[in-house]
């Protein structure tokens, strides 16, 4: 190891700093720090496997996860980097590297030496007379049904083609995601200001700032979410509409860029999953995406998002029959396309419930939000939050420090914030762990302490004025910091179980969807809101016209996640759904919406969440997870939503418990007891 780190003094992929020295890092670093710790990652692997390292946990941790951890917080760097700074340079390194560290892992998981080896100390735990600490076991046990579900059991040209199949699969999911990236950034609207009639002053400030800076009159429109998503809610102009609502649906498509279609992209990779399913003895691809998760099968959760389905449909169908009349009656407009549904539903909102999301974000200012936010979470969870100094990957990142409250000088945690939207960074919002708590073996058990990435997609600040969140956004925000909450709060030291590492994929949601509940309430929001002009808080009667539209179209809204999630399940559940992807994707919006169709719609061309972002047959999950996290907020109902003492069986039971133990056990740690619908209904106005 020595002589690894002095001949690639100079690269600061291989700098095993707490955190990552952004401002040395450069594209042309990722490939020769791969490729180093490749070769130290293998050199671990055949010693881990031979006789000098006895089947014992601790020691083979101290061989080969300490190799592999130290690959892995590399290549999560350039991951990192490649999804929030995206460059030619940086996705060229990116790509170049992606199939080296892709072999390996796929390696890595079936190898059959290895697999023997740690079924090998699972049976000298058995036989020990002490029994293994559990978080420890919990991990063993992962770690051997991994082997099986990484075909550590193939054999002969099986096992040679599931390699191959591995790899082109991450293959398929960078290009489907660049694709993706490259179609949101390529696509720009520029028009007359005055064609902008509608669209609030912030948004307005924003495209013409656009257009400048891309050095052309006017203002500039684009399909990023802070320009695309005020222009569909307010712009009076149904043509622009329009022409935004179709060049978003079909990026990615045969409608539109032929060198950035994904629909070969999307058959082949739906093609080798079942092929990989079938290599490893399960029916569908479905199948074998849930032997990790809560759900038992795939057909119950069918079930369970159609019977889902069966609860909304009747006061779906009632609201979209209103705004039918409302759009007819109010708007001229006498029959509802699918781009003039957000315009019409934000006026009907304004017209029931008297104030529009405009009103409301002049309030919603990000730095009293981010003070509001980190209140609950020192409030709750017993912790500050505090500013801190690093080196990040753009002037506009943050980061912050997490200590005890009564303890500010011991850090538990570090966190970087990205939230604004820009050229070159994936759309969309997320947590990704950067450093996992862990008890390293190479340091006498010292600890590591966590480290997260939480990414967003918000509008920048304009000139002096502060950036502004629509409610929306507010929600995005602490659903986002739910996620980083479980990977930094965590308490358990085994790497693989520690924070969301262990969590089972479709409960992995419950903290973040958990959070989002306090975006709704009085006592948190009079604290996280401040006129951007006035500085006046929120006053109680709009909060209270906000609440009484919380449920406003939310029948719609649980209908277009479920069409999301069935589509989902029966892509990855019917044999050569590749050769059938728009019928499916049509037969899944008759069986659900109740909103117009235009016949053009591609939505799999841009669905990272199943196609390149780890959800493939699990975007039921967050329906599924929602089910807890509103039965865990009704806890919080029941006692005060500030309690502290919730708080904190909350931190113990769900935060610090991390993967260490099943979800469901967690759960039943914080609630006493199973979990019930009745919340969730409740929440959505359907109970």
């Amino acid at each position: 190891m020595h002589t690894l780190e002095t001949s690639h003094a100079d690269n600061p992929l291989l700098d095993a700093a707490d955190l990552p020295p952004f401002e040395r890092i450069v594209p042309s670093h990722v490939l020769p720090a791969v490729q180093a710790l490749l070769v130290q990652a293998d050199a671990a692997l055949e010693r881990a496997i031979g006789p000098e390292v006895p089947d014992d946990w601790v020691a083979l941790s101290a061989v080969l996860e300490v190799a592999t951890e130290r690959l892995g917080s590399a290549w999560h760097v350039a991951q990192h980097l490649n999804s929030v700074a995206d460059t030619p340079d940086m996705r060229a390194a990116f790509n170049a590297a992606l199939g080296p560290v892709t072999e390996f892992h796929t390696r890595l998981g079936a190898d059959r030496r290895l697999y023997a080896k740690y079924r090998a100390i699972a049976a000298t735990a058995d036989a020990a007379a002490h029994p293994m600490p559990s978080e420890r076991r919990r991990a063993l046990d992962i770690a051997i049904r991994d082997f099986v579900l990484s075909g550590a059991a193939l054999e002969g040209p099986a096992r040679e083609r599931y390699a191959r199949i591995r790899e082109r699969q991450a293959e398929i999911a960078q290009a489907f995601s660049e694709h993706v990236l490259d179609a949101t950034d390529r696509f720009a609207l520029d028009v007359e200001p005055e064609r902008l009639d509608g669209l609030p002053p912030d948004a307005q400030a924003a495209a013409r700032a656009a257009a400048e800076r891309a050095g052309v009159s006017g203002a500039r429109l684009t399909l990023h979410a802070p320009s695309y998503v005020p222009a569909m809610q307010h712009l009076r102009d149904r043509n622009l509409r329009e022409r935004l609502y179709t060049a978003y649906v079909t990026r990615a498509s045969d409608l539109a860029d032929p060198s950035l279609d994904n629909s070969a992209l999307i058959a082949e990779l739906l093609a080798l999953r079942e092929e990989e399913a079938a290599l490893l003895g399960h029916p569908n691809y479905a199948e074998l995406s849930l032997v990790p998760k809560m759900a038992p099968s795939a057909t119950e959760v069918l079930e369970f998002l159609r019977d889902l389905a069966r609860r909304a449909r009747p006061q779906a169908l009632r609201d979209i029959t209103e705004l039918e009349a409302f759009a007819r009656a109010e708007l001229g407009l006498p029959r509802l396309e699918p781009w003039d549904l957000p315009f019409a539903a934000e006026r009907l909102k304004e017209a029931r419930y008297a104030f529009s999301e405009t009103e409301l974000k002049a309030y919603f200012t990000l730095p009293r939000v981010l003070h509001g936010l980190f209140h609950i979470c020192e409030t709750l969870f017993d912790i500050a939050i505090e500013a801190d100094v690093a080196p990040t990957w753009h002037e506009s990142v943050q980061v912050y420090r997490i200590a005890p409250r009564n303890q500010p000088s011991r850090t538990l945690a570090r966190f970087f914030l990205d939230l604004h939207a820009r050229p070159g960074k994936q759309p969309g919002a997320w947590m990704s762990p950067a450093r996992s708590r862990w008890a390293r073996p190479d340091r006498s058990g010292a600890l590591q302490l966590p480290v997260a990435y939480l990414v967003c997609n918000f509008a920048s600040p304009q000139g002096e004025r502060p950036a502004l969140l629509s409610h929306r956004d507010v929600i995005t925000l602490f659903h986002e910091f739910g996620h980083g909450l479980h990977h930094l709060l965590t308490q358990v030291q085994e790497l693989a179980v520690s924070g969301v590492g262990g969590v089972e994929w479709d409960a992995v949601e419950l903290p973040s969807q958990f959070m989002e509940n306090f975006a709704w309430e009085w006592d948190v929001l009079r604290r996280m809101t401040a006129h951007v002009d006035t500085g006046e808080p929120l006053p109680r009667a709009l909060f209270d016209r906000m609440v009484a539209a919380r449920n406003f179209h939310s029948a719609l809204a649980m209908l277009r996640q479920i069409e999301f999630g069935l589509l989902d399940m029966r892509l990855h559940t019917e044999h050569g759904s590749a050769q059938h992807l728009q019928r499916i994707s049509d037969e899944v919006r008759a069986e659900v919406s109740v909103v117009p169709a235009a016949p053009f719609v591609r939505i799999p061309h841009a669905f990272a969440h199943i196609f390149a972002g780890g959800y493939a047959a699990g975007y039921y999950s967050y329906k599924w997870a929602e089910v807890l996290s509103a039965d865990a907020f009704a806890a919080f109902e029941e006692t005060g939503v500030l309690d502290e003492a919730t708080g904190r069986r909350y931190r113990r039971e769900i935060l610090e418990a991390g993967g260490s133990r099943p979800a469901m056990a967690s759960f039943e740690a914080f609630r006493g007891r199973a979990p019930t619908l009745d919340a969730l209904l409740r929440h959505q106005g359907l109970g």
